[in-house]
């Protein structure tokens, strides 16, 4: 009598205490939905107070991370993407897919990630950081750079608390509304350009850093960037894979995006988020070390485009989680 091989378990962590929560939850349900016959999907539902779920019953995390092989991370945002639940599941022996605690908690962290950049060689927007309780903020932004600038709060990611400045007149709400998602903001300068999107697949189709294809993400009618709105409410923004690129800045996008992920020590995947500037070149904004994964993500589209699926790719990433546990 022959018998079915055992599935491997594998516990799917999403929603959580962030602000990104609706994202997680989309990124989680589209894993559960295409993990293939090898896998026992397990929804691990962690709700915005922090508490975990399973089969809708309220557990303790170790009593649900116990029933499970292997944990894909498809939490966005705090928590789940600045080492939190990375150190949760290291603590508890969980082999777990993306990067580890430290270099998402870099990755999370704009300021760090811009100087790892910089290190590397890589162009980034010119940039100071503002504290909410440092006296006279806008003078001091007015005397660092020239406006149109950009107000985003340190660690958060899909756009939230970003706004435009171009004027100092709104320079005062734009700070009071990023404020309200971090105390401690990067304020950087505009650059103006094509805005490109570029992921990375550790060992993917035998090549150590696998680039895919720079997506060219097209603006929302009236924006003067990729907002949390356009990109997942009103969905506004397009994806155009592949980009209107020439073969050399693709050329270059790739090779960014690439360094980006080993000069932060990222593991298994990433994306980075990058603009060309028509005279001073490609600049790098930062790196998304969880980027959404559903079928209208620029990372699956691009994966697509390539004749991939996700299907393939989350497979691929079990894999070389379980392997170098």
């Amino acid at each position: 009598m022959s018998f079915a091989p055992e599935k491997i378990r594998v516990g799917v962590l999403r929603g959580g205490p962030s602000a990104e929560y609706d994202v997680s939850l989309k990124t989680g349900g589209t894993i559960l939905a295409n993990l293939d016959d090898r896998y026992e999907p397990i929804d691990v539902f962690i709700t915005r107070d922090g508490t975990w779920h399973i089969k809708g019953l309220q557990k303790d995390p170790y009593a649900i991370l116990k029933t499970i092989d292997v944990a894909v991370n498809a939490l966005h945002g705090s928590y789940g993407e600045d080492g939190k639940v990375q150190k949760l599941l290291e603590e508890f022996g969980v082999p777990y897919t993306g990067s580890g605690a430290l270099a998402s908690a870099v990755g999370m962290n704009k300021v760090l990630a811009k100087d790892l950049f910089q290190k590397a060689g890589l162009k980034t927007p010119h940039h100071i950081v503002v504290n909410v309780d440092d006296v006279d903020i806008v003078e001091k932004i007015n005397k660092s750079l020239p406006f149109p600038i950009i107000v985003k709060p340190i660690n958060s990611g899909s756009s939230l608390g970003v706004g435009f400045v171009d004027k100092a007149t709104l320079l005062k709400k734009a700070l009071e509304e990023s404020f309200a998602y971090s105390p401690k903001l990067l304020v950087e300068e505009y650059i103006s350009g094509k805005e490109a999107t570029c992921g990375v697949i550790e060992g993917f189709r035998d090549t150590p850093f696998y680039t895919l294809l720079p997506v060219e993400i097209l603006k929302g009618k009236n924006k003067s960037f990729h907002d949390y709105g356009s990109k997942y409410e009103n969905l506004e923004s397009k994806y155009n894979v592949p980009g209107n690129f020439t073969p050399l800045e693709i050329s270059e996008i790739k090779n960014a995006a690439s360094l980006v992920h080993q000069s932060l020590g990222l593991r298994h995947y990433s994306r980075s988020d990058l603009i060309l500037h028509p005279r001073r070149g490609l600049f790098v904004l930062e790196v998304n070390t969880l980027p959404e994964l559903t079928h209208r993500s620029p990372f699956i589209k691009s994966l697509e485009a390539l004749g991939g699926n996700i299907k393939e790719f989350l497979a691929h990433i079990i894999q070389n989680t379980l392997h170098s546990k």
